[in-house]
């Protein structure tokens, strides 16, 4: 019977061995690596935000950014149409005063030339201020005559307008 059990020892012994050693390998790694507690719902999502914070913010820099630099091409872009508008707005304008300039002295020139009486009767129907204009380029001789020959109503009205443009003109200008 010795020899039975000493043979059964002899065939179990390695796979006793093989179990032990297998046994003590599995509580050598529980022991190694610490076990954590099982999270809950709010500090799953606390760690998840935790995770993605600088990368959302870095995204979400990177659009704010993309918007600026669309915003500024489309401020650049209307600068450079007001500054087109506005480049044809001064060169309309100045060939629109060369015009009433010319225009002007051409009309001065046509009221020189006529009696005193039917200038005065154009001025009575022309507006006030063009009327005054032609009056103020005209010589003082020839006003008055024309402005004795006008309405006196619409007369007095002309010698108001140029009152104030000469007052005006006074005070931009001090000697």
């Amino acid at each position: 019977m010795m020899t039975l059990t000493r043979t059964i020892r002899l065939a179990i012994a390695p796979a006793l061995i093989l179990m032990v050693g297998t046994m003590s390998g599995a509580l050598a790694q529980d022991e190694e690596t610490p076990k954590t507690p099982p999270r809950t719902a709010r500090e799953e999502i606390k760690a998840f935000c935790a995770n993605i914070a600088d990368p959302a913010r870095d995204q979400r820099y990177l659009l704010q950014k993309e918007e600026l630099v669309k915003l500024q091409s489309q401020v650049d872009d209307r600068i450079a149409q007001l500054e087109k508008r506005r480049s044809e707005y001064e060169n309309w304008l100045k060939q629109r005063n060369e015009f009433l300039t010319k225009a002007e002295d051409g009309l001065v020139s046509i009221y020189k030339g006529m009696p005193p009486d039917a200038a005065a009767g154009q001025l009575n129907l022309v507006n006030p201020n063009l009327a005054s204009a032609i009056i103020m380029k005209l010589s003082p001789r020839q006003s008055s005559l024309i402005l004795a020959q006008m309405v006196p109503e619409k007369a007095a009205a002309l010698t108001e307008i140029i009152s104030a443009a000469g007052s005006r003109n006074a005070q931009r200008n001090p000697s």
